[in-house]
Formats: structure tokens, C-alpha cells, sequence
């Protein structure tokens, strides 16, 4: 569906929200006063190219800090299978609204009170998409939250309000990766606000904590805003790709050891990946310098569906790149990869270890 169409359901969608709350008449509890449906219309200017059509109607989707739900009911109408992530101490209602709602429509969206600001489980161990909207500002602990949201999913749609200038009006540094702490009540009189980035701070700790962004776009006031004012308001819109472990049309198969801390995967002598719908295979590997120092030049040979690929020659500690085309079917292959030699297991590392696959993916 692309995004002049989703936008349009939206509306209609939003509609039916608003008819069903009517007929539920007095419901003893005030529903959440913003129209979060509304976010759907900023995508018009957010997704570029192929992002574009993002919203397929399939897959499990994450909704976080959902609020009465409108959004989460709205995709579960579009065929996804929606899980909605709030928590009632800083939910508008109490996540009274979300269950009402959730009742009058018959609806299966998946209801879940977790505290994201806290070490926290998800429902399910992976999603397709994670929607956190108006969120990011409202955590003591964004980056962990960032963090271990990229561990889970394979794309991020975050929106966050960010700054430009300080609360006295002088300019923040160009460049500089800044976040403004508030003061309580300093924002909205709303003591649950805590951090305030500026576009290079977000960006820098999206970068460390796994994410790459796929397309960013400012809203409101480009100019001049702070992190205090209401008139000052600007918010940055992201469509993120998680680097951890989430590796679109990419199969890990034999010879790959579990995901480091970073996401990084040391591998063993011989590995292999299952890619489809792929002409082109890229890896950033990281060679350690014990393994330089030990083994001296390593020798990277691959096999697609048996036919060798040309070696690659490493001999230098740090992070190499490695591309290799797979030929021109783009259908289902099997690269093999074997290593001409590997540290071997030892006191210190049980493991058979060959290269450190920072990245890998697909063209």
C-alpha cells in the first residue's frame, strides 16, 4: 500500500474510532485528547523510494506507548498482527481506553502493560516492525529502550521532538551530538519529559545503538526550535533499519556463533548463508589482531551453489570489506564460505573462530 493510500485509510479508519467512541457513550475515563492516526499523514514527506511501501498488511508489528490503541487497531485492520505495548502509570487513561476500545471492536490486537523504561521482556522475540511515536522524549533510558528494541525487530518507525537551540535562544553547535536534560515540569509543566536531542545527538545514539537510518525528516519549527517552548516545537520523523542480528533476506546457516553484545558474529572455519532475491553479497568483517598476529594472512573463499566466487586475502587487523556478485538469476542461492585457517579452541575461548562478521546484506 503505498503512503497516499495508507493515509486515506487512515482517515477513514479514524473515523469509525471516532463512531464507536460516541455510541460508547459516558465510559467514566477521558480518552486520549491527540489524534494519533494523524502521524500517518507526516509519512507523505518521510518515506522516499522503495519505503514507500513499508505497510504491506503482513507481519507482527510492535506498537509502543500506544495509548488508546487507534493506531494499533487500525494496522490489525490492514492484516498485521498487531501487539500493543503501554503501561498504565503513564498511559492518559490508565490503559482503560485501549481496553475498551479493543472490546467494542471485537478486535485480536495483543494488550500488553511492560514498562519500557525498565529491563523489560517482550511478548514475542521478533517483529517486523516497531512503531514508537512521540515516546522517545519520555524515557529516563533511550538508549537502552533503542538498544533492545534493535535486538527485536528488523525496521523502526520513531518519531522524537528535537532542538536547535537552547531554552535562552543561543544556538546549539553545529554538528555537536547534544542532548538537553529538563528540568521537572520544564516542558508542558509535564514532569514525565526527560531528554531533548539535537539532530546530531539522535542520530549518534541511533547509530550506537544499532540502528541505521533509512530516511529522516524535521517538522515544525526547523528554525528556531528549543527544547522548552510549545511554539518552539520541531519533530524529527525516522524510518530506522535495525543492525543487530536482523538480517534481511539473509539465512544464517552452519558454522556462525551466537551474536556478541554488539551484534557482531565471530564465525568458524567454514560458514554459510542461505540469500534470496539477491545478486550481490556484502560483509563488513572485523579481523581480530590476535588472529592476525597467530595466523598471518587468512584466505576467504566462497561457493555459490558450488561454483567458487574469487578469494579474498586479508592480512590487516580491523574492519575489511568484502563483495562479492552472486550471478543474475535473483532467485534462492547458497553461499559456503571456508576460511584456510582459524584460531583453534583454547583455555580462554572454547570456540573455533575465523573472521567477525560486523554486517551483512544483500543487493
Amino acid at each position: 500500500m503505498d503512503v497516499a493510500e495508507l493515509i486515506g485509510e487512515a482517515r477513514r479508519f479514524g473515523e469509525r474510532l471516532r463512531a464507536v467512541k460516541r455510541g460508547l457513550g459516558e465510559t467514566g475515563f477521558e480518552w486520549y485528547p491527540y489524534d494519533t492516526l494523524s502521524a500517518f499523514q507526516h509519512l507523505e514527506k518521510l518515506l522516499t523510494g522503495a519505503n514507500r511501501g513499508l505497510f504491506t498488511g503482513s507481519g507482527r508489528v510492535l506498537d509502543v506507548g500506544a495509548q488508546d490503541g487507534e493506531l494499533a487497531f487500525f494496522l490489525e485492520s490492514l492484516g498485521y498482527h498487531v501487539v500493543a505495548a503501554d503501561h498504565p502509570a503513564y498511559n492518559h487513561n490508565g490503559m482503560r481506553g485501549i481496553r475498551t476500545l479493543k472490546a467494542a471492536l471485537g478486535s485480536c490486537v495483543e494488550v500488553h502493560e511492560i514498562d519500557i523504561d525498565r529491563p523489560f521482556t517482550l511478548p514475542h522475540d521478533s517483529y517486523d516492525l516497531v512503531i514508537m511515536l512521540g515516546v522517545l522524549y519520555h524515557l529516563r533510558n533511550p538508549f537502552y529502550v533503542l538498544e533492545e528494541l534493535a535486538r527485536h525487530t528488523t525496521h523502526c518507525l520513531l518519531s522524537t521532538r528535537v532542538a536547535r537551540r537552547y531554552p535562552d535562544g543561543a544556538a546549539m553547535p553545529a554538528g555537536v551530538a547534544l542532548a538537553y536534560l529538563l528540568a521537572e515540569n520544564e516542558l508542558n509543566q509535564d514532569n514525565s519529559n526527560y531528554f531533548i536531542f539535537n539532530e546530531a545527538g539522535l542520530r549518534a545514539m541511533l547509530a550506537r545503538s544499532h540502528w541505521d537510518v533509512l530516511d529522516y525528516v524535521s517538522l515544525g519549527d526547523t528554525a528556531l526550535s528549543d527544547p522548552v517552548r510549545l511554539d518552539r516545537d520541531e519533530r524529527a520523523f525516522c524510518l530506522l533499519r535495525s543492525r543487530y542480528d536482523r538480517l534481511a533476506n539473509v539465512e544464517l546457516l552452519s558454522g556462525w556463533h551466537e551474536s556478541e553484545e554488539t551484534g557482531w558474529r565471530w564465525t568458524e572455519r567454514e560458514f554459510a548463508v542461505r540469500v534470496r532475491a539477491a545478486r550481490v553479497l556484502e560483509m563488513q568483517l572485523w579481523l581480530a589482531e590476535e588472529s592476525v598476529r597467530r595466523l598471518g594472512a587468512i584466505t576467504l573463499r566462497a561457493f555459490v551453489n558450488g561454483r567458487e566466487l574469487e578469494p579474498a586475502v586479508y592480512d590487516t587487523p580491523g574492519l575489511a570489506a568484502y563483495t562479492r556478485a552472486l550471478g543474475e538469476s535473483g532467485g534462492e542461492v547458497e553461499v559456503r564460505f571456508r576460511l584456510d585457517k582459524a584460531l583453534p579452541p583454547d583455555a580462554e575461548d572454547t570456540r573455533e573462530r575465523g573472521l567477525i562478521v560486523a554486517r551483512i546484506g544483500v543487493e
